[in-house]
Parts: C-alpha cells; sequence; structure tokens
C-alpha cells in the first residue's frame, strides 16, 4: 500500500508540476517576446498617457492592444494581475517532488556507491540541499557585485553571467562526483530553478511592490526597482531552456550513466542557450543562424561524441551461454531421435542465461503486487512481452538496475542485449 500511494503521490506532484512549469516558462516566454514586439506609439493622446510602447495583436477571434509605460501610468489601477505564483507553485511542487522521490528515498535514488560512498544517507541528503543554497547564493552575490555598469546603472550582464555559467559547470562536476547521475542532473536543474525562483521572490515582485507604493503615497517611484526587475526575468528567460534539459535528460540513462556525464549535461544546457539566444533576437527582428547552427554542432557533436560501438555492450562474453550450452546437450535423446537443430540449442542456452540473469538481478524489484511501475519479469511470458522494452531500459538507456543497485555486470548486460534482438 505505501508503494501504491507514493507512485500516487508521485503522479499527481508531477502532473501539478507540469502545469506550472507551463503556466510560468509560457508568461516569461510570452512577455519576452512581447517586450521585443513592442513599437513606439504615433498618437498623441496615447504618448500622452506615458505609453513608451505598444502592440496591436489578434487571437482568439480578438483584439489586443497592450501597452508599456516607461515607469507606471499616472492613474495607477486598483486591480492588478500579478505574474508570481506560476513561479512559486513550479518551485514549491518541484520541491516537493524531489523530497519525496529522492530524499525521502536517498540510499537508492540520491546515492550511488560506485560514485561515492557517503557515512550516511542523512550527509548525501544535506549535501544536496547545499547545493540549492550555495548556488542561489553565488548567483546573487554576482548580481549585486557585478552587475551595474560604470555609471552605476544596472547591466554588465554579460560579468554575471560567466559567474554563473563557471559555477554552473563546477557544480555539474561536482554534483557528478558525489550523487548517482540521475540525482546529479536534477540537482543542477533544481539550482538553477531555485535562483530563478529566488529572482521574482527577492527582486522581481518586491520592486514592484515598492514602485506601487510610492505612487500611491504620491511619489516619484525609485527606476533602480524596474531596472532590477528587468534585468532579473532576463536572465530567468535564458536559465529557463537549461532547467528543462535537465529535468528531462535525467530519464534518460544514457545521459546521466555516462562515464563523463557531467560534460553531456553542461553540452546539453549550452545548446539550449544557443537556442532560446536564437529565438530572443529573432523576436528583435535579427535571425541569429549563429546560435541555431551552434545549437545544432553541440548536439551533433554530443550525439556522435556518445555513440555505443556496434554491438551490445562491449566486448561479447560467452561464458553464461557455454554453461547453458552444455547444460541443454547433456539432455541428449536416448530413445535414437535426432538432435535438434544447434541453432536452436544455442538460442536456448541464451535463453536460459539471460533468464538466469534477470531472475538474480531484476526480479527482485519485478514480481507480484510489489512490482515498480507495474512491470513484471517473474514469468516466462512476462519477459517474451516486456523484450523490447527490457532492451531499451538495460542496453540502450542503461536506466535499470536502478543506478545499477543489483550489480547487473557488463557481461551480463550484452547477454541481455543479445537475447532480447534474438528472433
Amino acid at each position: 500500500m505505501d508503494v501504491y500511494l507514493l507512485d500516487w503521490a508521485s503522479l499527481l506532484l508531477r502532473w501539478l508540476h507540469v502545469i506550472t512549469v507551463v503556466a510560468w516558462i509560457g508568461a516569461s516566454f510570452y512577455f519576452v517576446w512581447l517586450d521585443n514586439h513592442l513599437v513606439k506609439p504615433t498618437a498623441d493622446d496615447v504618448k500622452a498617457k506615458g505609453v513608451d510602447g505598444e502592440l496591436w495583436a489578434v487571437h482568439g477571434g480578438g483584439f489586443y492592444n497592450p501597452q508599456k509605460y516607461m515607469v507606471a501610468p499616472s492613474n495607477l489601477p486598483h486591480d492588478l494581475h500579478w505574474f508570481y505564483w506560476e513561479s512559486y507553485w513550479t518551485w514549491m511542487s518541484g520541491f516537493a517532488l524531489f523530497l519525496v522521490l529522492y530524499l525521502f528515498n536517498a540510499s537508492q535514488m540520491l546515492i550511488d556507491p560506485r560514485v561515492y560512498v557517503w557515512a550516511a544517507p542523512w550527509q548525501a541528503v544535506c549535501a544536496a540541499l547545499g547545493f540549492l543554497v550555495v548556488g542561489s547564493a553565488v548567483y546573487d552575490i554576482a548580481c549585486q557585485a557585478l552587475g551595474r555598469t560604470r555609471d552605476g546603472n544596472i547591466g554588465n550582464d554579460g560579468r554575471v553571467m560567466a559567474v554563473v555559467v563557471a559555477f554552473v559547470i563546477f557544480e555539474s562536476w561536482l554534483a557528478c562526483q558525489l550523487f548517482a547521475g540521475r540525482a546529479a542532473f536534477l540537482i543542477v536543474g533544481a539550482t538553477l530553478a531555485t535562483m530563478m525562483t529566488a529572482n521574482v521572490a527577492h527582486w522581481i515582485i518586491p520592486g514592484q511592490k515598492k514602485v506601487i507604493a510610492q505612487m500611491r503615497a504620491g511619489q516619484k517611484p525609485d527606476p533602480i526597482y524596474g531596472q532590477r526587475g528587468k534585468q532579473r526575468s532576463v536572465h530567468n528567460t535564458y536559465f529557463g531552456l537549461p532547467v528543462l534539459i535537465a529535468m528531462l535528460s535525467n530519464h534518460y540513462g544514457m545521459l546521466h550513466q555516462h562515464p563523463q556525464n557531467w560534460v553531456v549535461l553542461c553540452v546539453l544546457m549550452a545548446a539550449g542557450i544557443a537556442i532560446r539566444i536564437f529565438f530572443v533576437k529573432r523576436h528583435k527582428g535579427v535571425n541569429s543562424w549563429g546560435s541555431v547552427a551552434l545549437a545544432l554542432a553541440l548536439l551533433a557533436g554530443l550525439i556522435a561524441w556518445m555513440a555505443p560501438e556496434s554491438r551490445a555492450d562491449g566486448a561479447d562474453p560467452r561464458a553464461n551461454e557455454v554453461t547453458m550450452l552444455s547444460r541443454v546437450q547433456m539432455h541428449r535423446p536416448s530413445d535414437g531421435a535426432s538432435m535438434p537443430d544447434p541453432a536452436a540449442i544455442r538460442s536456448a542456452a541464451m535463453d536460459l542465461a539471460a533468464r538466469a540473469v534477470i531472475q538474480q538481478r531484476c526480479v527482485m524489484c519485478h514480481t507480484g503486487e510489489v512490482a515498480q511501475k507495474g512491470v513484471r519479469l517473474d514469468s516466462a511470458e512476462a519477459l517474451t512481452a516486456r523484450k523490447a522494452q527490457i532492451y531499451q531500459q538495460v542496453i540502450v538507456q542503461r536506466a535499470m538496475p536502478l543506478n545499477n543497485a543489483t550489480g547487473l555486470t557488463d557481461d551480463e548486460r550484452a547477454l541481455i542485449g543479445r537475447w532480447a534482438l534474438q528472433k
């Protein structure tokens, strides 16, 4: 029952997380697009109101005319729509999912003894949380210390981003030295997501509230709040795609189980930034095809570099099959009947060997009512029906066994690969 309820908690939290991510990232992308499509108004009455840019659009059968004021309208409306709950709920739902799936099950999901041996699971949990806190602190200090021009205005994003890139590369390397690959990818993505939500919670929304308070008190709004909010908002739009690819890629074992998995993650995030640069410049009327070429080159290079050799898994060991083959041949017919075809004997031997490995390494988590994800491998019929799925998870993705908790060897993985591919 506990496993059943845990699966429901995982499903519902994932669903909530995806909903809020779509709402938040969608709103963020829309406002970046809107900001880059605004044009100076030509009507005198519109300019007299303090409108700095406007846009006419058609959608869903209606016409829309969003307008942006340099600071704020002279008569501030009482009802204002705030864009912040999307961000907060994205982070809260993501952290809850991280808590349920990884931190509460640290010994299995967070820790991989082949990577690093923690003295106790709680230490790994504290370290994982430390990544989020330290990452946000480093970014915020960089913004405040380096994010200004010589005349004191908000700017110099190049220096801030250089610090962030260097830190993320270091964090990716360190996380992959301390945690299971899947958890490491998630931690790096969660660190960037924490930076994004902290921008909204500590800078963008508080700044907007101060501007509104000053206006309603009859004071002239300080433009510094708008400048800070704009800076952090722009940073968020570039963080978005790296966060998404970090979260998605942790579901693909071929990525997070690669010997140089931290390099894989960094290249994927770099491609995401290049893609976002293209779209931002496209919004401004500039076709940055160089960004597209860079993203494609990064991805193509990564795919070529990671490509497996043209065999199931490295060497082609025969030990298990030879043992099983000898067992099959011991049972020769005694009544003079002809022996089965040698190819059939070899196929039967491979089948026996593969089933023995699966029984030892996989069935403990995939049997009866406790079968993970409802995948049962405790019968010949189930194994035959799930051959393609086993090949995908064990050979292609290398995602199973999870963190290789049961110690599946490369020879055994190769054997399962040949068994799954045989007709």
